[in-house]
């Protein structure tokens, strides 16, 4: 009778060892989760246009992603506490008015998200350029900044976009509607940022132009500043390990 009551303990013990297992993953690995996150929701994105089921269940994900974007700032209390400021209304946002019209609320929820992205981005910088050594988790955390560059400055646009509905043109050649919607925003950021040029949608107004300019900039200036940073970590652990022979 012994025999069969330990092999029953067996899946039991298992199970426990995998959650203990995956909770140190994600708690050592909170900027590499919160990558594949952020590219997963940046890859399904396209797929949650049409409304209904899908676009709730991708709104739900969105709000995984700010959650996991809180999480991976949570070093200190006072960083938990200021995250969660900008974080809740967006969540409540999002998951209430998925499709909330133009006017107040709109611009509100723009306006949070960008601040929320902002904060987030602040907090990771610090943490990542302040190491001595880069490690894996360090390049994760330098990459979801480039994402989180990427989606602020579509909420840039977004907000423009709100207040000057003339702000950007859609090539009807290409498009299939004539006003960008946060997609085409998002898609116009990440096409600037890598200085790759978005066809079929262009700036119209100064302030547009002015902010994509910055932004291809910034995109430009952070990649050199991130190479130059890991040459120069590279090099003072290969001289380190030169003096220690």
């Amino acid at each position: 009778m012994n025999p069969p009551a330990q092999s029953s303990q067996t899946p039991s013990l298992f199970g426990k060892a995998f959650g203990v297992v995956a909770g140190q993953t994600v708690t050592q690995r909170k900027f590499t989760v919160l990558f594949l996150f952020q590219l997963a929701f940046l890859i399904l994105y396209p797929y949650a246009q049409q409304g209904g089921l899908p676009y709730l269940a991708f709104r739900i994900f969105g709000s995984v992603v700010t959650v996991l974007s809180v999480y991976a700032v949570s070093f200190r209390r006072s960083f938990v506490l200021f995250a969660l400021v900008l974080a809740i209304p967006a969540l409540v946002q999002r998951i209430v008015l998925p499709r909330a019209d133009e006017g107040v609320l709109s611009v509100t929820s723009i306006i949070l998200t960008f601040a929320f992205d902002v904060f987030i981005v602040a907090v990771i910088f610090r943490r990542v350029f302040m190491k001595d050594e880069p490690t894996t988790e360090a390049i994760f955390g330098a990459l979801c900044i480039y994402l989180l560059v990427g989606f602020g400055f579509a909420s840039l646009y977004d907000m423009l976009a709100t207040v000057q509905p003339h702000a950007f043109y859609l090539d009807p050649a290409l498009n299939l509607h004539s006003a960008p919607d946060r997609f085409d925003l998002i898609y116009y950021s990440f096409a600037t940022i890598t200085c790759l040029g978005a066809a079929g949608i262009s700036p119209v107004s100064l302030q547009a132009r002015s902010i994509s300019v910055v932004e291809a900039l910034i995109g430009v200036l952070y990649l050199a500043v991130l190479i130059s940073r890991l040459l120069a970590a590279y090099h003072s652990r290969a001289a380190k390990l030169a003096d220690g022979k």
